[in-house]
This record gives C-alpha cells, structure tokens and sequence, in this order.
C-alpha cells in the first residue's frame, strides 16, 4: 500500500476555534454540541474537564494531540477521505489524527449514527 504524505501547515494554529468550527458544522445539520464533544472523547481520551481545560490554555493542534490521554485505539477502522486524502493512508501522524477528528465530525454532520461514528 503506498502511504500519501501530508505536511500540516496549520498544526501550530490554535486548537481554541476547532471545537467551536466541528459544532457550527453539526448544528447546522441538526446535530448537538454534545456529539461533537463525544467524538472528541471517543478519539482522544479527554473528558469533558480536561478537554475543556485545553480549550481555555488555548493550546494549538500539536499539543492537543501531544496531552491526549489515550488515542482510541479503534482509529484505524476511520477509514475513507477527507480533503482530498485517504485518512488511512496519511503518514504525517499529526495530520492523520487531526483528519481523523474531522472525518468523525463530517460523518455526524452527514447524518450517521454514533454507533456507527464511534465504530462500535
């Protein structure tokens, strides 16, 4: 299998204005802040504290990641693609984890059950 590389050019952006962009984009869909968050969860490991308190230290991406308590281990049946790039095949392990997250929350936004998102 040939592995696609993707340089993250905004891995030092803040991580601040994502939860707030993944509900935006869910509630427009009719889905809640609170799936959003239980995706977030599901990925990484945060509960809604710590979550919370990397939202308000304002940390970017690379940190987000980088404190997650667990990264589920179940990440690599997210399968599929998201801008242009097969998740699965993303070698830059930042950027994959970044991709994964907005997979999920464009599955949620797309209707799909949370059974399903959560890969349960």
């Amino acid at each position: 299998m040939v592995k696609k590389t993707l340089r993250p050019i905004s891995v030092q952006s803040p991580w601040t204005a994502a939860p707030k962009t993944y509900i935006t984009k869910a509630e427009k869909k009719g889905r809640t802040k609170k799936e959003v968050h239980a995706i977030i969860h599901w990925l990484t490991g945060y509960d809604e504290q710590t979550l919370q308190q990397q939202i308000d230290k304002k940390v970017d991406f690379e940190t987000f990641f980088a404190r997650a308590p667990r990264i589920n281990p179940n990440v690599s049946k997210i399968t599929g693609v998201i801008c242009s790039y097969r998740v699965e095949e993303i070698e830059h392990k930042l950027m994959q984890q970044i991709r994964y997250l907005d997979k999920l929350v464009d599955e949620l936004a797309r209707g799909k059950a949370m059974d399903k998102i959560l890969r349960k």
